[in-house]
């Protein structure tokens, strides 16, 4: 019976499979977008490249193409393709370094210590890719995986990211894999590596960027013509940390995202199909890209094993963040991982357990729901009546700070930036002022979160007609009272949380915990929400020809931290939000009135829009998408026909339309 389940699941593959070529696949393209997995052969996980089975890999090969996938990263296992031993003489003494068995040559490819074995059967994989249509990334300094590090014999106990020794054999590596394989059609990308800022705890951003650099330039040195994918995961924006994603963003051509809501703090507060975890990969690529300036892509994303998720709302999941993703621009979505790994009996899979179920396919090679969400995604990108998503239509900008939890306040904004209808782009606090009609400083803490030359350029494009809003953690500001039309008369510790009560509506009422209490009294500011002694607690100024609003407790540091803070049945912190837009004149030609669907507009033309409606909900979700009289609804291309002006979006799916008018936004 098995065997017979497996035969009908494959050729419901094959059958689901057959649409129209794409287009050639590219990172760097604005609008592209590619869908693929993580790979490791499914009969031996990362000891594949020793227990190398050529006739497996083509067996997996034929059954990604089958299901669509068209890019999958590969790693090429450091200790496996340069496996340098140490030799020692009297006393301990390193004598030499060379080949367990045998000396390095003086020239040649096994003169920088590479084994030509494994790269011969990185040839054979190579080309039963391109066999199968399927391009490779290429992961090349692959020495953590799964949980383990993984370096040559002759590297153990260096520091593996800043030991001298350790770095030269790296750049020897590189240079002569990529010289191997610059030249062969399946090769897509360049990946530094897989997660390397794991690899050692490293002092310092200049020794991180010597690193980066270094690897980066090796694989140039070899080949201009391929993009330089960064493969890093966790990166941050602060001056104080040594992984920066500035940095990532000089020296490499893509960034990447490793969106797992167990790994990353915050996003796994709340069912793994709710809208905090399904927007997550879009908030934290977006981050990346923003902030850096290069495309980014969510490189791996998964659920880590039933423990975590059934089958049923994994590929909900799956489902939401495609769309998320694809919609807000982030330019591919990698599965960790291809197989399940539960049959192996070695480290990494016989330690830990979130390694082991991971796959699209069960290791009877039976395909789960998400791969067919995969393939399915894959056929909607392949039928859609344009070539590429034009780039998403942006609102707001979203000014982190130092001194602040970046991460924390950036989700946050994300999310009720969404649900409150519009749509923000990231930038740090040291990078140029960009242009908008809507500023947000959400959070601010401490005592240098932003420059005085920045502060001043800020509040001058508020007086030009601009609109700021800033709300406070534990952060100082200078030149604010006065623009904000306040006096901070005091400031107290807090016993106990904020409870926020606005004036105008009835409905927003909520509790944050902040660590301190400002006592305000308004000057010209204008009260729009008090705490329960009727201390103001949300005001707005007159500044010039724009205005300031200030909420005096961190609602969007709090709230990331808050399980269930974006569910159906919490308070709508998102009008706060709503009432920056409103004040901002943002006005778009498909009114958004659910705060569960998530709206994107990309223009095609003038006259022409693509509208996309993410439900982010666990729910079915209706949506009136009232037009301007110049807009009309030209084609449904994904999704349900209204009932008159409403729309009904599934749990964790999408709308997405096309509509001509007379004029873009």
């Amino acid at each position: 019976m098995k065997k017979i389940h497996v035969l009908f699941a494959s050729l419901a593959l094959i059958l689901n499979s057959f649409v129209k070529a794409g287009e050639p696949l590219s990172l760097d393209k604005p609008g592209g977008f590619m869908v693929g997995c993580n790979y490791w052969a499914s009969h031996a996980g990362l000891m594949m490249w020793r227990d190398w089975q050529p006739g497996i890999v083509e067996d997996d090969f034929r059954q990604l193409a089958e299901a669509n996938i068209k890019v999958i990263r590969v790693f090429p296992l450091w200790p496996d393709f340069q496996p340098i031993c140490q030799h020692y003489s009297s006393g301990g003494s390193l004598r030499e370094i060379r080949f367990k068995d045998r000396p390095l040559p003086e020239e040649g490819i096994e003169s920088t210590g590479v084994s030509v074995q494994a790269l011969g059967h990185f040839k054979e994989m190579a080309d039963l890719a391109e066999k199968y249509d399927i391009r490779l990334i290429v992961g090349l300094v692959t020495g953590w995986m799964s949980g383990e590090l993984f370096v040559p014999p002759a590297l153990e106990g260096r520091k593996i990211l800043s030991d001298p020794v350790s770095l030269m054999w790296q750049i020897r590596f590189v240079r002569t894999f990529v010289k191997q394989f610059k030249d062969h059609p399946a090769v897509l990308a360049w990946d530094l590596g897989n997660e390397c800022n794991v690899m050692e705890r490293i002092d310092g951003r200049e020794a991180a960027y010597l690193w980066t650099a270094s690897i980066s330039n090796a694989i140039r040195a070899e080949d201009k013509s391929r993009l330089v994918i960064s493969g890093m995961h966790g990166l941050k924006s602060s001056v104080s940390e040594a992984w920066k994603i500035q940095d990532q963003g000089e020296l490499t051509d893509v960034l990447t995202t490793h969106p797992y809501a167990l790994f990353t703090p915050y996003a796994g507060l709340d069912a793994r199909n709710s809208i905090r975890t399904t927007m997550h990969s879009a908030a934290e690529t977006r981050l990346y890209a923003d902030v850096s300036g290069k495309p980014c892509l969510a490189e791996e994303i998964g659920m880590l094993g039933p423990m975590e998720a059934n089958e049923s709302v994994t590929a909900s999941f799956a489902r939401t963040a495609l769309f998320s993703l694809w919609a807000n621009d982030c330019r591919g979505f990698l599965w960790w991982c291809a197989y399940d790994q539960n049959h192996l009996q070695f480290p990494p899979y016989e330690w830990s357990a979130v390694e082991r179920d991971l796959g699209l396919f069960r290791t009877d090679r039976s395909p789960k729901p998400v791969a067919n969400e995969l393939m399915n995604f894959s056929r909607f990108l392949n039928k859609l009546p344009f070539r590429e998503l034009p780039v998403r239509n942006t609102d707001a900008v979203c000014i982190l700070s130092e001194g602040q939890d970046q991460w924390a306040v950036a989700y946050a904004s994300f999310i009720l930036s969404k649900q409150a209808g519009f749509d923000i782009k990231f930038s740090h606090v040291d990078q140029k002022l960009q242009e908008s009609g809507l500023y947000l400083m959400p959070s601010v803490n401490g005592m240098s979160s932003i420059s005085r030359q920045k502060w001043l350029e800020l509040l001058e494009r508020v007086k030009q007609g601009a609109v700021l809003y800033v709300s406070g953690d534990q952060g100082y500001l200078s030149h604010f009272v006065g623009p904000a039309g306040i006096d901070i008369v005091s400031r107290q510790a807090r016993t106990g949380k904020a409870v926020v009560r606005s004036l105008d509506d009835k409905s927003l009422q909520f509790e944050i915990s902040a660590e301190s209490r400002c006592l305000i009294r308004t000057e010209s500011a204008r009260v729009l929400a008090v705490e329960n002694n009727n201390n103001p607690v949300f005001t707005v100024n007159q500044y010039g020809k724009g205005k300031i609003f200030f909420l005096a407790v961190p609602m969007e540091s709090d709230l990331s931290k808050t399980a269930g803070a974006f569910n159906e049945t919490s308070p709508p912190y998102w009008k706060i939000f709503k009432t920056l837009a409103d004040e901002a004149g943002i006005k778009h030609e498909v009114v958004r009135d659910n705060p569960f669907i998530g709206v994107t507009e990309h223009d095609l033309s003038q006259t022409e829009k693509i509208v996309v409606a993410v439900n982010y909900s666990v729910l079915p979700q209706e949506v009136t998408l009232r037009t301007d009289a110049k807009w009309s609804i030209s084609e449904i291309v994904y999704g349900d026909r209204p009932v008159g002006n409403k729309f009904k979006i599934a749990p964790n799916d999408a709308l997405v339309i096309r509509m001509t008018g007379s004029q873009a936004r």
